[in-house]
């Protein structure tokens, strides 16, 4: 995709770093996760040995303080391998912030130095079988009592379910409250909790490595120090966090773009039909020009957000529109990238089948783009 604006020596040298030990780690690797269903463990492991787990943690715990800038190298650099390690993402962008942000001293010292050398790994639970999108509708509850909470329900389609240790659970501690979102609190569940246990890895369309659960909590008993910034700010926590946590999904739907424009030149370069180059024809010229177009005009709005996000602004309203544009286009050009690729094309042995499959969860997780819009037309007064 070329180099952002805010690249400098250091952030190339970071991505160079990262991209080789992708190119040796993973790469060879990749198709054998997807295979198995999983992504080893012991990834984890190496990639907080490289320090690329949660770089932006401060020194003072394990950390290397790092801006988000370099979390973008890292989500872009992920996603060109594999829509399947957006776990990693999700670990250091999104559930990490929440103990930085909002944790005391003692849940920091104790959880931030795992998170960042590899023995936790993390997960946010939101999303319920009966509540997706309307978060203030959930039903798990944890309920008080003496120095612990009494936690009670289920979650689903849980990234990083199946290998996390460390649950950001959102749950209900005042079942009773109105409006709802008043009663939601953030508690971190902790692996070996008695109550807690987790269904198998769920069977998806796509995104086959990503290890993706079902979450039980059965008179689950949490200490109360568990307790993430205040009882009853849990929604408050959630509204300021998916800023960033959207603005993730849509680098990913970015560089997925690029990444399958860029496979489709080569391959229509090479791929002859009636005696000649399939690149040559003037259907694919234009289709490969417009999905272009739309790749650059992404960067360009992207890189515009990645440096508000950085410099602190309240962004929602683009991000959301980021969100929802970026994510569909890369479903649309999964689709013609797949069509250019001809029969092959809807083979497991080119990489445009498995972008064909990974690529349309973006348009419903982290808030459907549907959500993405009534956001933007709230917020522009409708």
């Amino acid at each position: 995709m070329g180099k952002y604006r805010f690249e400098t020596d250091h952030h190339v040298l970071f991505r160079n770093t990262l991209k080789k030990f992708l190119q040796t780690e993973v790469i060879p690797h990749y198709e054998q996760w997807e295979s198995d269903r999983i992504i080893p463990r012991e990834f984890w492991n190496k990639m907080a040995e490289m320090g690329f787990l949660c770089p932006h943690v401060s020194e003072q715990y394990g950390g290397l303080g790092l801006d988000f800038t370099y979390s973008v190298i890292l989500l872009e650099e992920l996603e060109k391998v594999g829509t399947s390690l957006t776990g990693i993402g999700l670990h250091n962008d999104i559930v990490v912030p929440y103990i930085e942000s909002y944790g005391t001293d003692e849940q920091k010292s104790s959880w931030l130095p795992g998170c960042v050398n590899g023995e936790h790994i993390t997960a946010i639970a939101m999303t319920e079988p009966g509540t997706g999108s309307d978060l203030a509708s959930i039903k798990t509850s944890a309920i008080r009592n003496g120095d612990h909470y009494i936690v009670n329900g289920q979650k689903t389609f849980i990234t990083n379910g199946i290998h996390a240790d460390l649950i950001l659970l959102v749950v209900k501690t005042d079942p009773e409250i109105e409006p709802k979102h008043k009663g939601i609190s953030l508690l971190v569940v902790e692996e070996g909790t008695k109550g807690f246990t987790r269904g198998p890895k769920l069977n998806k369309v796509g995104m086959h490595a990503q290890d993706t659960a079902e979450l039980y909590f059965d008179d689950c008993r949490v200490p109360v120090k568990n307790l993430i910034g205040e009882e009853g700010k849990g929604f408050h926590y959630l509204m300021e966090k998916l800023q960033q946590e959207r603005l993730i999904v849509a680098i990913a739907g970015q560089s997925a773009s690029a990444d399958m424009l860029e496979m489709t030149i080569d391959y229509v370069k090479q791929r002859n039909a009636f005696g000649r180059p399939v690149s040559s024809f003037q259907n694919t010229q234009f289709k490969l020009a417009e999905i272009a177009t739309k790749v650059e005009l992404g960067k360009s709005f992207l890189e515009s957000l990645i440096e508000e996000h950085v410099a602190g602004k309240d962004i929602v309203t683009k991000v959301s529109m980021a969100k929802y544009w970026l994510t569909d286009t890369a479903k649309e050009i999964a689709s013609e990238c797949m069509q250019l690729h001809g029969g092959y094309g809807y083979m497991e042995d080119y990489k445009i089948a498995r972008r064909y499959r990974d690529t349309p969860v973006a348009a419903i997780y982290a808030g459907t783009n549907e959500i993405m819009k009534t956001i933007i037309a709230k917020n522009m007064g409708l």
